[in-house]
């Protein structure tokens, strides 16, 4: 999977209670299921809103933790 890999999945209408509706070809592909934790992603700027798994934003948070170890072990490395 790459930065390519992206898709469209349709359309989702916000309701009166501010639900959406997470199209299910979508909920299939991307392994959503009842009761995971999605967190709500955006950009006021750029009026644009997503959503990440909880699983997938702890590996990213834990990816980047990794890198700024390693970059602070380099960084402190004497020669």
């Amino acid at each position: 999977m790459g930065l390519h890999d992206k898709k469209l999945y349709g359309t989702a209408t916000v309701g009166t209670k501010g639900q959406v509706v997470i199209p299910s070809d979508a909920r299939e592909e991307l392994e959503i299921k009842t009761g995971d934790r999605l967190y709500v992603i955006g950009s006021p700027s750029r009026k644009f809103v997503g959503f990440i798994k909880e699983e997938q934003l702890r590996e990213l948070v834990e990816h980047i933790a990794s890198d700024m170890d390693s970059f602070k072990k380099f960084l402190t490395k004497k020669d």
